[in-house]
């Protein structure tokens, strides 16, 4: 009976620190110490980790290309942990810009539309942007001009709650306009 191996690699994969920290900055003999309220000085690896000891702070490889090393003495759990909150606080702060899509056909009878219409102006309301668009089956793209009328008139229709964005476009089967939410004063 033969054994296989498992080639599968380590079980477990260790998370790699996005600065090289303490005793995990090696191949230089010097570095740039970035000080606080001081010019940077340069000075040889085994005194700045010495000197980050002392301050019972860690040492950080700030800039790795330089020559020599830019390094800080910092707390890197407290540096880590203020990133991860500042980049929280930014993906807060940006907007996800919702796309909804109101679809009609060349010959839409006045109710259909009114009731799509209702739906657009409550979308614009809510602050997304309306994908409107006429979709052409088979030979009714001869009634594109219908199509591109019909799209004039929502647009005249919720000039209060949005602008236009793309003026009706025929792609292919579909002609396509784009309606933004007006930005509340």
């Amino acid at each position: 009976m033969a054994l296989r191996s498992n080639n599968r690699g380590p079980a477990r994969v260790e998370k790699k620190d996005a600065h090289r920290i303490n005793q995990h900055i090696r191949g230089v003999h010097e570095v740039r110490l970035i000080r606080e309220g001081a010019e940077p000085i340069v000075v040889k690896l085994t005194d700045a980790l010495r000197m980050a000891d002392e301050q019972e702070l860690d040492l950080v490889e700030i800039s790795p290309n330089a020559v020599p090393p830019v390094c800080k003495i910092m707390d890197y759990k407290k540096f880590v942990y203020e990133q991860k909150k500042r980049d929280k606080a930014l993906k807060a702060k940006s907007t996800q810009v919702t796309i909804k899509e109101i679809r009609f056909g060349p010959q839409t009878d006045d109710h259909d539309y009114e009731f799509k219409r209702k739906n657009a102006e409550k979308f614009l309301k809510e602050g997304s942007k309306v994908k409107a668009f006429v979709f052409f089956k088979g030979r009714s793209i001869i009634y594109k001009d219908q199509g591109q009328i019909l799209l004039l008139k929502l647009a005249t229709d919720l000039e209060e709650w949005g602008k236009v964005e793309a003026m009706p476009v025929l792609e292919g089967k579909r002609m396509i306009m784009f309606i933004a939410p007006k930005k509340k004063k």
